[in-house]
């Protein structure tokens, strides 16, 4: 579980050896994750399996089996983001005028004023919508991580979406 860092002259924990590198890499890519999110990919399995010791549970009997089915899942993941970045796209442009077909421009000017809507929101809210809308997690997942009621949770994402969907009418975008 050790390799040498790269010249250095010292080890470093790496929890993957090389095999298993590879292995979970070639689980990403036949998953469809593009090749410039491999790297990513792979440290999220690493990030797992350090997690995993560091809150005292005991390894997984076959590390390499149970990075390959981390690294399904994560694959699983990232088509489920790609399609909910998807839809969250085709929802804002419902939003629009049906005559209006977007420009690249147009795409910019609403990327921008919901980051800044986001910077807006209060610690509290942004995260849950962040959470929501980007990470697609569900709203029990979310109330279970942040140790807060499901009401709360509800609560702060129509509060957070009522002041994103104000700020868009104010800067025109939509």
């Amino acid at each position: 579980m050790t390799r040498r860092g790269h010249g250095t002259g010292h080890t470093v924990d790496d929890p993957l050896d090389a095999a298993q590198e590879r292995r979970v890499r070639a689980v990403l890519a036949l998953g469809g994750v593009p090749q410039a999110d491999l790297p990513d990919g792979v440290q999220q399995v690493r990030l797992r399996l350090l997690e995993r010791a560091a809150s005292g549970r005991e390894a997984p009997r076959d590390v390499s089996a149970w990075a390959a089915v981390v690294a399904s899942n994560l694959a699983m993941d990232w088509h489920r983001a790609r399609r909910r970045q998807e839809r969250l796209g085709e929802r804002l442009a419902s939003l629009r005028q049906p005559d209006h077909h977007p420009s690249g421009e147009d795409t910019r000017l609403l990327s921008l004023a919901v980051a800044r809507g986001l910077d807006e929101l209060p610690d509290p809210q942004r995260q849950v919508v962040v959470l929501r809308f980007y990470a697609d997690l569900p709203v029990r997942s979310i109330a279970e991580e942040l140790g807060v009621p499901e009401g709360t949770v509800k609560s702060r994402l129509h509060t957070a979406v009522r002041a994103l969907r104000a700020r868009l009418h104010e800067d025109e975008v939509v």
